[in-house]
């Protein structure tokens, strides 16, 4: 009986607690809005040509502006938008539960170019995902530390599968952490042409950034990311957002790579944390690297693989966490403002281990209101269905 009372304890609060854990499976999604501003203005600008003086410059397309005898392409000029719809797929050892398709995600972009050296962007991101090990596998079950050992109820066993043995109980009901993280990014892009190399103007984009970040964690009772204690070093550390923060960066992107069906950027970006929050425990600049591969096999048709190496730093975590993601998909056009696109992405830390729940802690009695999860390192793995019109001159192929 006292086993099953502390196990109903700790299975009546982990619904809760589960989310207490930094969300270190988001991958960086988001920042592919700033890639994808700057990629656009260095394809333009490296396919540009020179006229000679005095030539009047023919009709341009949209987003090139003729300046002083020549075509100057770069960032596409007025009002451009992008909007998408998407659904999303996870992968891996997320259990009975999670494997389902996830809720769909909204992603708006508005701009105005000013010049085919400047524009600002507004943009409005959604990303789903579901984190591996949440409701799979058996994690101990501690009561407090002077607790005297009990076989088979200190330490117990859990089974977050919900499977029940001689050895481990079975998770009452199935455990929902789905999370769908929303951001807000404020870019302002500017195209500037370094030197020259056989003849053509070496572009780059330089991108002051700054990006708001929230979530909802359906596991979180409606509260959004809100999660009654945070366990750091056996404290408990109360009323934390878990995936809410604000970051400033300065991103600088540059071509590596441009042929006729081929196109490659990389992109660094050192960034910093508006204020500190939670557990964080410093604020130097975090960089991240984005390095970006484009094959064009058809005019409207783009396969591109995107690896990043990321920094996310919420209120949960004391320290940034090291993530290494990647971005791999195809897109298809649809006449000249629609596209189809399918996305297989998947990112988790490189300094947290292992992933998922490592144990459930009773940290002081009654467990029903005192446990919490130990975590490691957060993992997801989708599949995403995005499909979406906009500007043709920002759909780019």
């Amino acid at each position: 009986m006292l086993r099953s009372f502390f196990r109903a304890g700790a299975l009546c609060v982990i619904s809760v607690t589960l989310v207490a854990a930094p969300a270190l499976a988001d991958v960086t999604g988001p920042y592919g809005t700033v890639v994808r501003g700057a990629n656009t203005a260095i394809k333009n600008a490296m396919n540009a040509h020179r006229l000679p003086p005095g030539t009047v410059a023919q009709v341009p397309p949209v987003g090139q502006v003729p300046v002083g005898g020549k075509t100057e392409i770069g960032l596409p000029t007025g009002f451009t938008y992008t909007v998408d719809f998407s659904f999303a797929h996870p992968y891996g050892n997320v259990g009975s539960f999670g494997n389902k398709w996830m809720q769909g995600g909204t992603d708006v972009v508005a701009g105005y170019g000013f010049s085919p050296k400047m524009s600002v962007i507004a943009n409005y991101y959604e990303l789903q995902h579901y984190p591996v090990g949440f409701n799979s596998g058996q994690v101990p079950f501690f009561l407090p530390s002077g607790f005297p050992p009990i076989p088979g109820v200190n330490p117990s066993c859990v089974d977050l599968s919900g499977a029940t043995s001689s050895t481990c109980t079975g998770i009452s009901a199935p455990v929902d952490v789905t999370t769908k993280d929303k951001f807000f990014l404020g870019l302002w892009e500017n195209l500037i042409n370094v030197g020259k190399f056989r003849g053509r103007e070496i572009p780059i984009v330089v991108t002051p950034t700054y990006v708001s970040r929230w979530s909802q964690v359906n596991a979180s009772g409606g509260n959004g990311d809100v999660v009654p204690f945070v366990d750091f070093n056996g404290v408990p550390h109360f009323g934390i957002s878990t995936r809410t923060t604000q970051v400033y960066s300065l991103a600088v992107t540059i071509p590596f790579l441009k042929t006729p069906k081929m196109f490659g950027t990389f992109t660094v970006a050192p960034s910093w944390l508006v204020h500190t929050a939670g557990l964080n425990q410093q604020n130097h600049a975090q960089l991240y690297q984005i390095l970006y591969l484009e094959y064009n096999p058809t005019p409207t048709t783009k396969i591109f693989l995107e690896p990043q190496s990321s920094r996310d730093y919420l209120p949960a975590d004391p320290y940034a966490q090291h993530v290494a993601a990647y971005f791999a998909g195809i897109a298809q056009r649809l006449g000249p403002t629609a596209f189809v696109q399918l996305v297989l992405n998947s990112g988790g830390p490189t300094n947290y281990t292992p992933y998922g729940i490592k144990q459930l802690n009773c940290l002081q009695l009654p467990c029903s209101a005192n446990t919490v999860p130990t975590v490691g390192g957060l993992k997801a793995t989708q599949l995403q269905i995005q499909i979406g019109i906009g500007s043709p001159s920002v759909i780019q192929f």
